[in-house]
């Protein structure tokens, strides 16, 4: 109270005491050098100051650094991962108006901020360590949460500063090092019981967000963009402010040494919107990029198919009715409804037509191919009639030798980009101002010796990353090599039938008669590849290269789809065999 001077940064007169007696400013939070005087000097001469003690202490542990917490962490990855989704087009109100809300609640639930004070088990054993310490805390002291907010004009996350000072006490407690004042605390069983904040969940809330928003980005290009290093996660944690240091148990948090799986982030986008209690999310109608039949458009084009099949795809998606607006749009809590993956399922239907028109059991395919060449061939000798055909007729085996001398270019070059990255953090990490100056010696050395080991064996320096495009594979039909096939014709293989076109094949092989429990296995069913047709595995391997999944996640849509399209035929085959087993 008798410290009147003006604070140098906002000019603002309201200080506080930090553990180490130095004045702090409440508005800005700035540390001062100068310390609190004591005026009293009767004092017993054995009696110890346990406060300047354990200033000079922390002092010591952080080594110039600031007090942080691990949400406090996620916060700033979250806010570079959105920036670099604004960057991407993403409307500008998906940060403060969306995400952030997302994040104030996940932190309120959680118990780590607009909350008095935490429940459990935790509480007893910081009420415990409050009472067994002679260390003051100021009550009034502000959380520094609001420096790092997603929003810069939003105010502060009111935390309880009593169980912040607390958290501090017991992490300084411990023999467990962390440059997190909560860092041992957050590894602790108990916090097990929450939903506990990781890195793939920083991608789950980004894709929530997105997912509100409909946004034109399905999660397989969200993962995408996140591998080609458009956005922030692979070492992310050398973004953080200097004075935030990370060691110990902060970097087994921070620190990720894989990439992003889908179906992880896939499950706890679905976790994390129940645990928020989100409402019903706005619809997914036709009209939205979401929807199967403008995804099935986006793959049908990637995938070098022709223009047709989208009529063909459209057709399955009604008849199966999973372009319904309530089983596309997401109801979190509702165990009854199906999560759906957007972009696998539209690849699914894309497979189940091709099976539909081709059969794709390595034999039916061919011979239309034949077909199709000896067509095409009289077609080229006769200009007219290639004119009214409508183009040439689609090939399936020239398509197949088309697409997979591409598929496997661009597959080696995936293989060989992750082969040569760097999972070493460009930036050194040092937690000592002594060490500092070695480190980045070190450092400057290892890459002056990389730079002239570089020039004698004249590899070549790695270019700057492309601009993040939707497709990964392009098909121009300007080319002259016939490699496009979007404007080949489907007569080939359809055949009018009361004044509707249908399929000349009349068979259709599925992939399993019954499905599994997906609650017990995770899959509806299972995909090996020797029991299937080398056609059909290729499909599934051009989109599992597109959404970079697995193909059994593709399978499994096949097959819900196909009980779906065939659930009149498959309970009379059901209800057959049950008889004649009886």
């Amino acid at each position: 109270r008798d410290f009147n001077e003006r604070c140098a940064q906002c000019s603002e007169v309201n200080w506080g005491l930090t553990d180490g007696g130095r004045f702090y400013c409440r508005s800005c939070h700035n540390v001062t050098e100068r310390t609190r005087e004591v005026v009293n000097t009767d004092f017993i001469t054995n009696s110890r100051v346990q406060t300047i003690s354990k200033g000079l202490k922390k002092q010591e542990k952080t080594d110039g650094g600031c007090e942080w917490y691990i949400c406090e962490g996620f916060q700033l990855v979250l806010k570079k991962q959105v920036e670099a989704l604004e960057a991407l087009g993403v409307c500008p109100q998906m940060k403060d108006e969306i995400l952030c809300n997302f994040w104030r609640c996940y932190l309120q639930k959680s118990k780590q901020a607009y909350c008095k004070r935490p429940a459990g088990e935790t509480v007893k054993a910081l009420s415990v360590c409050e009472s067994s310490t002679d260390v003051d805390s100021d009550p009034e002291r502000p959380s520094v949460l609001h420096l790092l907010s997603l929003s810069e004009s939003e105010g502060d996350l009111q935390t309880d500063c009593s169980f912040a000072s607390s958290v501090s006490k017991v992490s300084e407690s411990t023999s467990v090092y962390s440059g997190s004042v909560d860092g041992s605390l957050y590894l602790m069983k108990n916090q097990k019981e929450k939903l506990r904040m990781t890195m793939p969940m920083t991608l789950s809330f980004c894709y929530l967000a997105l997912l509100w928003v409909r946004e034109p980005i399905t999660l397989s290009e969200l993962l995408r963009f996140v591998v080609e290093g458009h956005i922030p996660y692979m070492n992310v944690f050398q973004h953080f402010p200097e004075k935030m240091k990370l060691c110990g148990l902060d970097l087994k948090i921070f620190c990720v040494e894989s990439w992003p799986v889908y179906e992880e982030v896939f499950n706890k986008m679905h976790e994390l919107a129940a645990f928020l209690d989100l409402p019903r999310f706005p619809d997914i109608t036709e009209s939205c990029f979401l929807h199967p039949d403008m995804l099935c458009m986006k793959y049908l084009m990637e995938a070098n198919l022709p223009d047709e099949l989208h009529n063909w795809t459209c057709r399955v998606v009604k008849k199966t009715g999973i372009g319904e607006v309530d089983f596309l749009t997401l109801m979190p809590g509702n165990k009854s409804t199906r999560k759906v993956k957007y972009d696998v399922l539209a690849a699914a239907v894309i497979v189940v037509v091709l099976k539909l028109l081709f059969l794709l059991d390595d034999h039916y395919e061919w011979l239309l191919s034949e077909f199709a060449e000896e067509r095409n061939k009289n077609n080229t000798e006769d200009k007219m009639c290639l004119f009214y055909s409508g183009g040439p007729y689609f090939e399936f085996k020239k398509w197949y030798e088309v697409v997979k001398r591409s598929l496997d270019v661009e597959q080696k070059k995936l293989d060989e980009e992750k082969a040569k990255y760097l999972w070493r953090c460009e930036k050194p990490l040092f937690y000592s101002v002594k060490n500092k100056s070695k480190v980045l010696k070190r450092r400057q050395m290892v890459v002056n010796l990389q730079n002239q080991f570089g020039k004698l064996s004249g590899s070549v320096q790695r270019a700057e990353k492309p601009n993040p495009s939707s497709f990964q594979l392009s098909w121009s039909e300007e080319n002259t090599d016939g490699s496009c096939f979007h404007g080949h014709s489907l007569k080939g293989v359809l055949q009018e039938k009361w004044g509707l076109l249908t399929a000349m094949n009349p068979d259709y092989w599925l992939c399993t008669v019954k499905l599994c429990n997906e609650k017990l296995c995770g899959h509806l069913a299972h995909y090996r590849e020797v029991e299937f047709p080398q056609s059909y595995h290729f499909v599934l391997g051009l989109f599992s290269f597109l959404l970079r999944i697995q193909p059994s996640y593709i399978h499994d849509e096949v097959c819900m789809i196909e009980h779906r399209l065939f659930n009149k035929k498959l309970c009379k085959k059901l209800k057959y065999n049950t008889v004649l087993r009886k």
